[in-house]
């Protein structure tokens, strides 16, 4: 049996996280496969049991003189550690410094937000209009709002009394599920318009009669042409409202610029932790791509 296929056969085997991490998962292990082959490993007799260090270099090295990115580079290790972890040999692959994979996060406060008065919504399709909303709102990510099920977030509670919204780990990236606080109107609002938009639906954002992937493909194809892309802006602006909510003042990217004293920096790195939390993020440097950061003049 080949590579490729062992490959197939261990996806099918472990299938953790959401749809699309498996189908990203997939894709990247056929790639390596490939990838090998090209380099002159004998694929169609080696089995995924067969990792050592010396393959894992021979990709980061071929994946270099592709001119692959950092970010890219970062999401197929990801994918080479699974592959690692599921045959038991974890110890193959090193951590991403031993490899000197660049873990800089470049912070310019550049105000990269999205704001949903800017945009037209009243021509397009009102799933993906509500889908914008709840974005903007909640700060998902694009396949969260797709995918989202009023029912199921409100996890029992009344939308007039909810004090959070919970995302099942599979409408998230890296299958992590996660709780939003409730803290305005406007979410409410929002929840009110999702609900009944989903009923129509049976049950979420995506239309009875499309696959989540042909409702991408027409998301995607409307987001563009509204000049928002992938929709992160929307998450920009729900960090930088959430920010100034718990910190009383603007965050460096909008503009803010203050010397602070040593309660606002306790405050601020509290505060920073929490939006990374609800924005699906384990790290909280990340953050100072959404908010900025106080150090940088």
């Amino acid at each position: 049996m080949t590579l490729e296929y062992q490959f197939d056969q261990l996806c099918n085997k472990h299938r953790s996280k959401s749809h699309t991490t498996q189908a990203n998962r997939r894709s990247m292990l056929k790639l390596f496969a490939q990838q090998l082959a090209k380099n002159g490993y004998d694929t169609r007799n080696m089995s995924p049991s067969d990792l050592k260090g010396r393959h894992v270099n021979k990709l980061l090295e071929q994946w270099r003189k592709d001119g692959v990115s950092t970010a890219t580079i970062k999401n197929r290790m990801a994918v080479v550690r699974f592959w690692a972890e599921k045959v038991g040999n974890s110890g193959a692959v090193k951590d991403n410094a031993t490899y000197k994979i660049d873990r800089r996060i470049y912070v310019t406060n550049e105000n990269k937000s999205v704001s949903l008065h800017d945009l037209d919504l009243s021509k397009i399709d009102e799933n993906i209009a509500q889908s914008l909303r709840l974005q903007d709102a909640f700060g998902l990510r694009r396949e969260e709002s797709m995918k989202f099920q009023p029912e199921y977030a409100l996890d029992g509670q009344t939308i007039e009394n909810a004090k959070y919204i919970r995302l099942k780990d599979s409408w998230t990236k890296g299958g992590r599920p996660r709780t939003i606080p409730i803290s305005n109107e406007n979410q409410r609002q929002e929840l009110r318009k999702a609900y009944a938009q989903a009923v129509k639906n049976g049950g979420s954002m995506i239309p009875k009669e499309k696959s989540y992937k042909a409702h991408k493909s027409n998301f995607e194809a409307v987001t563009h042409g509204l000049g928002v892309g992938q929709t992160h802006g929307l998450r920009h602006g729900y960090a930088q409202t959430r920010y100034l909510e718990l910190m009383g003042f603007p965050c460096p990217a909008v503009g803010g610029s203050r010397s602070l004293t040593s309660e606002e920096i306790a405050k601020d790195k509290e505060i920073r932790m929490l939006i990374s939390e609800e924005l699906g993020h384990s790290r909280i440097n990340i953050t100072s791509v959404y908010l900025g950061s106080w150090s940088k003049k």
